[in-house]
C-alpha cells in the first residue's frame, strides 16, 4: 500500500495535519456506487459507551470475562495511548464523526433539545458516513445517535447512513427497556418489555447479511455498559451472580433504574456487549467476508460512576486516575483494538498517541480518497501504523474540552499534559508528566513554568469560539 504525503492546511487560527490535497466538490460525489470491487475492505467500528480503559480482560481486567475481545486482540493491534473525543458522549461521537477537536467541531458538550434529542452537527460538515458512502460504500447506524433531534438536519440517514436503526436521543438510551427505537426516521413503538441491546445487535447482524456482497461502513454504537445497569437475567448475568461482595444497593434516582447488584449487572453488561462481538465475527466468517472485513472495538470516553457504577473496583490495575467527565486519563484514554487480516501482525501492542479525529483522514486513504475530500481535519492517517507500510506522521499536539462541572480544558504534548479545571469561576493549571506519570499524581506546575506557559499558549490557540459552548461564560 502507497504512503501518501501528509500535507499542512490552515484551520481558523491553527495548523491542521491532513492526508487530503485538492479535490472536487464534496456535493457532487455523493452518488453510491455499491457494486464498488469486492477488493475494497468492509470497515466495522464497534462503540461501546462508558467501556473504561481497564474494564476488559486485555487491558488488565480481572474480574470480567471478554474472551471474544480477548481473541480480536490476539489477531489484531491493541494500542495503548489512544484518545476519545472528550469525556462525554455527544462531543465525544462528533469528534469520531468530523475528524475536529472539540476546539473547532460544532458538538462540544452534551445539550439536550425539547422534547427528545440532542443538538445536531453542523451541517457544511461532512461526516465519515458521507465518506464512505462517497466512496461507493453501503453505510449503516445502530445504536446510540445523540448528533441531532428527531427531524433535525442532522439525523443519521441526512448526514450519510442508508440504514439507521436504535435512539436518537441519548438520554432516551438511558432505558434499556424504551417504548420506541428508531427505524431510520420512523418511530417504531414496541411491545412490552424488549430488550433494546438485543434488537439492535439483530438489526446489526442483518445489516451484514445484507450487504455481504457489497463493501460496507457499520457503525455498532451499543450503549452496553452505560446505566441504567440492567439485563435480561439469563445466563450472562448468572455467571456473576454471588461473584462479588455487593457493598451498596442503587436506588432509583432521575434516569437510572435500581439495582440490588451493580457491580454483577456491570459486569454482566460488558460479558454481553463481548458476546455481540463474538456473534458478529462469527456471522462475517458465516458470509465469507472475515478476511476482508476491518474490525475496530473501542469506547466513547472512561467509565461512568451513574446508576451504581462502580469504576474504582473494576479498574483493577489502577492505573488511570479518573472517570467520564474528567480530563485526566481515565477519562478520555480508551481500549482501541484493530484487525484487518493479512495486514496487521497478530498480537501487537502500539503507543502510537492519536485520537478519535485521526479517524476521518485514516479513512480517507483507506479508501484512496484524498483527491475527493477536501474537508480540514485535526488528525492525520493511522494507517500507516496500522499496516506498517509509510513513514506515520505525528501530531504536534492533542487538545480536549469538557463543558460541564465548571468547564475543563486539556493538552497533551509528547509526555506533558496541561488541565485547566474550573475554568468558569476560578481556573486553575495542572501539569503532568504522563509517561513518568501515568496515574498524574504529581502536580510539576510549579516547577515547570515554562512549559505551563507552552502549553497553556496552545489550549488558548486550540480553539474557535463558540456561541453555544463557551465553558458557561457570556460573551
Amino acid at each position: 500500500m502507497k504512503f501518501r504525503q501528509t500535507h499542512i492546511n490552515k484551520f481558523s487560527g491553527g495548523l491542521l495535519l491532513t492526508s487530503v490535497s485538492v479535490g472536487l466538490n464534496a456535493q457532487t460525489a455523493e452518488v453510491p456506487n455499491h457494486n464498488k470491487s469486492s477488493e475494497t475492505p468492509n470497515v466495522i467500528f464497534i462503540l461501546a459507551d462508558d467501556l473504561g480503559f481497564s474494564d476488559i480482560e486485555a487491558y488488565g481486567n480481572q474480574f470480567i470475562s471478554t474472551p471474544n475481545i480477548n481473541k480480536l486482540a490476539k489477531e489484531g493491534m491493541s494500542f495503548t495511548q489512544l484518545y476519545s473525543g472528550t469525556s462525554v458522549s455527544a462531543p465525544s461521537r462528533a469528534c469520531l464523526m468530523t475528524g475536529q477537536h472539540t476546539g473547532h467541531t460544532k458538538i462540544r458538550g452534551n445539550r439536550e433539545i425539547s422534547p427528545e434529542g440532542q443538538e445536531p452537527l453542523d451541517g457544511s460538515v461532512k461526516t465519515i458516513a458521507q465518506l464512505f458512502k462517497n466512496a461507493g460504500y453501503v453505510t449503516g447506524a445502530f445504536g446510540k445517535w445523540g448528533l441531532g433531534y428527531p427531524g433535525s438536519a442532522a439525523e443519521p440517514n441526512k448526514v450519510g447512513f442508508d440504514k439507521f436503526y436504535g435512539y436518537n436521543c441519548q438520554r432516551q438510551a438511558h432505558s434499556y427497556y424504551p417504548a420506541w427505537l428508531y427505524d431510520n426516521s420512523i418511530k417504531v413503538i414496541l411491545p412490552a418489555n424488549p430488550y433494546s441491546q438485543d434488537l439492535i445487535h439483530q438489526q446489526a447482524l442483518q445489516f451484514i447479511r445484507d450487504n455481504k456482497g457489497k463493501s460496507f461502513f457499520g457503525y455498532f454504537a451499543y450503549s452496553l455498559p452505560h446505566a441504567s445497569l440492567e439485563q435480561p437475567d439469563d445466563s450472562i448475568l448468572q455467571m456473576y451472580k454471588r461473584k462479588f461482595c455487593e457493598p451498596k444497593a442503587f436506588k432509583y434516582s432521575g434516569d437510572y433504574t435500581g439495582t440490588t447488584i451493580p457491580r454483577t449487572q456491570f459486569a454482566g453488561m460488558v460479558t454481553r456487549l463481548d458476546n455481540y462481538l463474538g456473534e458478529i465475527m462469527i456471522e462475517l466468517e458465516k458470509q465469507g467476508i472475515l478476511e476482508k472485513t476491518i474490525i475496530i472495538f473501542t469506547s466513547d470516553n472512561g467509565a461512568h460512576s451513574e446508576g451504581g457504577g462502580d469504576p474504582d473496583f473494576f479498574n483493577t490495575e489502577k492505573r488511570l486516575r479518573g472517570t467520564k467527565r474528567s480530563l485526566y486519563e481515565g477519562g478520555i484514554r480508551v481500549p482501541f483494538i484493530v484487525k484487518w487480516k493479512d495486514h496487521i501482525t497478530p498480537g501487537t501492542t502500539n503507543n502510537y498517541m492519536g485520537a478519535f479525529w485521526d479517524m476521518m483522514p485514516t479513512f480517507t486513504e483507506l479508501l484512496g480518497m484524498q483527491a475527493a475530500w477536501t474537508q480540514p481535519t485535526d488528525g492525520v492517517s493511522m494507517l500507516p501504523t496500522i499496516t506498517g507500510v509509510g513513514i506515520q506522521p505525528q501530531h504536534d499536539y492533542l487538545y480536549w474540552e469538557f463543558h460541564e462541572e465548571g468547564g475543563r480544558q486539556a493538552v497533551r504534548k509528547g509526555p506533558w499534559k496541561l488541565i485547566r479545571q474550573n475554568i468558569k469561576t476560578s481556573p486553575t493549571l495542572e501539569l503532568y508528566n504522563v509517561d513518568d506519570d501515568l496515574n498524574e499524581t504529581r502536580d510539576l506546575s510549579a516547577q515547570n513554568p515554562e512549559k505551563v506557559q507552552e502549553l497553556k499558549s496552545i489550549m488558548d490557540k486550540a480553539r474557535t469560539p463558540s456561541e453555544l459552548f463557551n465553558f458557561g461564560i457570556k460573551n
